[in-house]
C-alpha cells in the first residue's frame, strides 16, 4: 500500500476558506478511484513561517494507481487550489510505502 501525503502550510488570512475548500477537494480526489481512503490531519508543531499546517494522507491502491493519478488527474485537481490560494499556500508531496501495520487492543 502506498500513502500519498500532501503537507500544506496555509496563511492565517485564508485558513478558514482553505479548510472549507479542502473538505470539498478530498472527495474529488477520492472520486478518481485511485485511492481507498484519505485522512485530513493538523500538524501540531508551530512553524516559524506562521500559518497553519495540515497533512492529507491518501491511501493509494498501489504504485500503479498513484502513477495513473499523476498522469490523469493531478494537474486538473491541483489547479483550483493553486489559483485560489496562490502565494498564501505552500504544499509539498511525499510518497510513503507501508511496510507493516500494527494495532493494539487493551480489552
Amino acid at each position: 500500500m502506498i500513502i500519498y501525503n500532501v503537507t500544506v502550510n496555509i496563511d492565517d488570512s485564508v485558513h478558514l476558506e482553505w479548510l472549507e475548500w479542502i473538505k470539498e477537494h478530498i472527495p474529488q480526489v477520492l472520486a478518481t478511484g485511485k485511492f481507498s481512503e484519505a485522512k485530513l490531519t493538523k500538524v501540531l508543531v508551530e512553524e516559524e513561517m506562521g500559518g497553519q499546517t495540515y497533512s492529507i494522507q491518501y491511501k493509494a491502491h498501489n504504485r500503479e494507481a498513484l502513477k495513473k493519478y499523476y498522469l490523469e488527474d493531478a494537474e486538473r485537481l491541483r489547479k483550483d487550489g493553486s489559483q485560489r490560494f496562490a502565494d498564501k499556500m505552500l504544499a509539498f508531496r511525499t510518497e510513503l510505502e507501508i511496510i507493516d501495520e500494527y494495532t493494539v487492543n487493551f480489552n
